[in-house]
């Protein structure tokens, strides 16, 4: 099937994917984790590869096809475009990060746990590279189901219930993914799953209704966006917190692609139909979230209510229908993946030493942990969009495309930027300032690791906020190419 390794989306496939399996098969402490890192960061180097060669005399280098279901009309069709490129250099980014995190023997039968998520990288690469709608669902059901056995198998004391509850929701969702795909496949003249096929493809309004939703309910379901979003905040509480990272930081960017890829130029008249209450509903939800993280308690059930605000934000963005607003969105996936996992990591280093996740219990962590103290200011100003921060090129840009579509829906959603100032501040407030107590007493500052791990994170923080140019001249030509009808 794979016959060769002369391109980069071959090479963002086959990386993971070997080093997920040798890593199954290598029990020897340690070795799981040295290859999951090399593979995680031979992927780096082959996505910055792509930006660098990534001219039209170049174009074998960023695309590849493979023969597979040929009697279906289905081949392993991958495309690296500006697009793609960005969501695959963030999975590059974060993968090496969350096995940085990961301490050593602090999972049992470490292997298998590098492995599975060796093959949600693989999985997730896959998503953002195909061009053949049906290996696209391929990849985005390999994407989900090691993420399934990590939390399962390693996450907290309610794993079972949580775990259960994102199966039901992501399995309703890809049911209806494929449903979509189907129906489509039926009516191309060369019954073919090319996404070329796909585009060409002259449906009717109310044929594109119907599979506007289909469409749509997935990637609602993956974003998430409310009311679709009841599963995720028990998800990133009791799955591991390495998990959660991917979760939050890489993997609801697949429904913000999958708009983006697929639903707007696939359904373009549903999309102008019923984006006015689409982003509506969004608007609210976004103000909804933010309330709930306001009235938080637990660290991670407020960062992940944080997520669901800003990824509304996110899809608010891609149904305005504004260049403006669709580059901003684009860069605020990358920015917020960066973002997330650096509280995220924080998160992790606080229960870790603590044993707990309750911001009540916590305070005076600043005395002990200056280090980390800093760090944890930077990702939560990031986390709110101050300027020099990367958040705030994405969102400025964003709230733009809005105000031109609607000034009253951006005013709405600006709601959304004050309560997210209002918990963020009081989480810093609760968690880093005041007396220290017997939780936090002994707490200590962070590890040559973790200092390693946070000034990655800060760097691409700083340096996109301040100087945004080279990755928006990519993101300039991504929004140009054919996925956009509505200019």
């Amino acid at each position: 099937m794979f016959t060769a390794f002369d391109n980069f989306p071959a090479l963002l496939i086959w990386l993971p994917l070997i080093g997920g399996l040798l890593s199954f098969l290598l029990k020897k402490e340690g070795m799981a984790r040295i290859v999951s890192m090399a593979s995680s960061l031979l992927s780096v180097v082959v996505v910055v590869a792509s930006m660098i060669y990534a001219k039209p005399e170049h174009a074998l280098l960023n695309q590849v096809s493979y023969a597979w279901l040929h009697g279906l009309g289905s081949s392993f069709s991958f495309l690296l475009d500006e697009l793609t490129k960005t969501l695959c250099l963030l999975t590059a980014i974060v993968f090496p990060i969350v096995l940085l995190v990961v301490k050593k023997n602090q999972y049992k039968n470490e292997h298998i746990f590098f492995g599975l998520l060796m093959l949600t990288q693989c999985g997730l690469m896959g998503v953002f590279m195909a061009a053949d709608a049906l290996v696209f669902y391929f990849f985005w059901e390999l994407a989900l189901i090691p993420v399934y056995f990590l939390s399962s198998i390693w996450g907290g004391e309610k794993r079972i219930k949580a775990t259960f509850k994102f199966f039901i929701y992501t399995f309703i969702g890809s049911l209806l993914l494929l449903i979509g795909i189907l129906y489509m496949y039926l009516q191309t003249e060369d019954q073919s799953f090319s996404i070329v096929s796909f585009y060409r493809l002259q449906l009717t309004a109310q044929q594109q209704f119907g599979l506007f939703f289909l469409f749509f309910s997935a990637f609602a379901i993956k974003m998430p966006i409310v009311p679709f979003h009841t599963w995720q905040p028990e998800a990133y509480e009791q799955a591991p917190t390495p998990v959660t990272m991917v979760l939050s930081g890489v993997m609801v960017k697949m429904g913000v692609f999958g708009v983006i890829r697929w639903l707007l130029p696939l359904f373009p008249l549903a999309v102008k139909e019923f984006n006015g209450p689409i982003i509506l509903l969004i608007s609210v939800g976004m103000i909804y979230a933010s309330l709930i993280a306001i009235k938080q308690d637990s660290l991670k059930r407020l960062i992940a209510y944080s997520s669901i605000a800003h990824i509304g934000l996110m899809a608010a963005g891609v149904f305005a229908l504004k260049d403006i607003a669709m580059q901003g969105v684009i860069l605020q996936m990358f920015n917020h993946g960066i973002n997330i996992v650096a509280l995220w990591v924080v998160a992790d280093m606080i229960e870790k030493q603590t044993g707990v996740c309750k911001i009540s219990e916590l305070g005076g962590i600043a005395t002990k942990a200056p280090v980390l103290s800093v760090f944890f200011v930077v990702a939560a100003m990031a986390n709110i969009a101050l300027p020099l921060t990367n958040a705030f090129v994405g969102e400025f840009m964003i709230f733009n495309g809005l105000f031109n579509y609607n000034p009253w829906i951006a005013a709405l959603a600006g709601i959304s930027i004050i309560l997210s100032a209002i918990y963020t501040l009081n989480m810093i407030k609760n968690v880093l300032y005041g007396s220290t107590n017997s939780v936090t007493e002994g707490f200590t500052d962070a590890s040559t690791t973790q200092i390693i791990v946070f000034s990655i994170l800060v760097s691409f923080i700083l340096t996109i906020g301040i100087y945004p140019e080279p990755l928006l001249n990519v993101i300039k030509t991504a929004s140009s190419i054919p996925l956009f009808p509505f200019k």
